[in-house]
């Protein structure tokens, strides 16, 4: 009896994790990882800052689809059956210790990629997956028997069952070989960057980071809270970040030209009530030389000398419209964003396979029998944080489940 071959398309996270999976579970297939470069799990290596975010430790399912902008809904049923929990435990019972940081975000002890990397080489090879490198799949055919890779090639290669786990890509034409099996792509643009604003009135204080700001997209109903960080070349931290995830198409059609509006306080219901017993309660202080609301000094002398208040100007002798200038500053600060910086090396893309194109019960396509998808070239994505490696496992499992 021949062996059933189970190609998988992608050298990374989604691609290994249902390799391993599909081997353990049917030690009678054979199982191809194919990669197009010489470097295997290379988003594994960067991510969390070379230490391996492999998740998040967000155990209520409604909280955890909350962090994934695209693929939330079809989501919910797949964290049913494998989540953060069970990542956990799998990785722990492979003998990777892990440890939950304060923010939630899991990381092996080690705090080094390489060991998650060290472990996926170490399963594929007691499984006997082949790993093929630098192998790269320019069309799928669809056959009576199942699938030929590259077949007017003389690399052409035949499997039973396939898995797309090519994770996503900036490319439209990238996705043109599954569009040709019948699936419909929805346009890739990039997620989780930062914004680049110019000659703002805030540089010189690069660094200052706050735990808390709300700011929002003028002339639109996006806006996000969170920590919030000062940069060279404009605003970062995970409130940016987030508001790219979820605006990541808006964003897209202004063409990275936009304004935002920065709430300095948005704890503070009532900003000029709030500054109106300031002024009656320490009305001979200067303005300028003490903080208030727990903003770093040096960012509230400056938001000071934005509304124009003198560096001597005691609360008393600030007039009404003054303070309304300055309460205008604290909660609806406005800055010109021109265009975007990728966060680190974790460039993260929204689009790819539509989602209404694939089983959720098992992962396999709607169109195409045999044909099996895992990971970001999904139309889903997370945002920072340890997410989009939780639906990548979460995916590859089932896929390999269904197979």
């Amino acid at each position: 009896m021949n062996k059933i071959n189970i190609g998988i398309i992608g050298g990374g996270a989604a691609g290994f994790f249902a390799a391993i999976e599909i081997a353990s579970l049917n030690p009678s297939f054979h199982v191809t990882i194919l990669e197009k470069t010489e470097k295997l799990l290379t988003k594994v290596l960067v991510s969390g800052g070379g230490r391996c975010n492999i998740t998040n430790a967000c155990f209520d399912t409604d909280e955890l689809i909350k962090n994934y902008p695209r693929g939330n809904k079809e989501l919910r049923n797949i964290f049913h059956r494998f989540n953060p929990a069970d990542t956990i435990e799998w990785f722990e019972s492979k003998g990777v210790q892990l440890k939950t940081e304060k923010d939630n975000r899991v990381f092996p002890v080690t705090d080094n990629s390489e060991t998650i990397i060290n472990l996926f080489l170490q399963l594929t090879g007691k499984y006997n997956v082949e790993i093929i490198k630098d192998y790269s799949v320019k069309e799928i055919e669809k056959s009576s028997y199942g699938f030929i890779l590259n077949p007017d090639s003389k690399f052409k290669i035949t499997f039973d069952k396939l898995v797309i786990a090519t994770g996503g890509n900036s490319r439209p034409e990238f996705y043109s070989m599954f569009e040709k099996l019948g699936h419909t792509i929805i346009p890739p643009v990039p997620s989780l960057f930062t914004f680049n604003v110019e000659n703002h009135p805030l540089e010189g204080l690069e660094g200052i980071s706050l735990e808390k700001v709300k700011v929002k997209i003028t002339d639109t109903k996006l806006q996000q809270e969170g920590p919030f960080l000062l940069t060279h070349w404009g605003f970062s931290g995970p409130v940016i970040l987030k508001l790219s995830a979820f605006g990541a198409r808006l964003i897209n059609d202004m063409n990275y030209n936009f304004d935002v509006e920065i709430n300095w306080v948005p704890d503070v219901n009532d900003i000029m009530k709030y500054l109106t017993d300031i002024k009656s309660n320490f009305p001979n202080k200067i303005i300028h030389s003490a903080s208030q609301f727990y903003l770093p000094l040096r960012l509230w002398k400056r938001l000071v000398e934005l509304a124009g208040i003198n560096e001597d100007l005691k609360w008393t002798e600030t007039s009404k419209e003054k303070l309304k200038t300055f309460s205008d500053i604290l909660t609806a600060n406005r800055f010109q964003v021109k265009g975007k910086t990728t966060f680190k090396e974790e460039f993260v893309t929204a689009g790819g396979v539509s989602l209404k194109e694939v089983d959720f019960k098992n992962m396999e396509s709607k169109i195409c029998k045999g044909l099996y998808f895992a990971g970001e070239v999904l139309d889903i994505d997370g945002i920072t944080g340890g997410f989009n490696f939780q639906s990548a496992w979460s995916t590859a499992f089932i896929a390999a489940n269904g197979i």
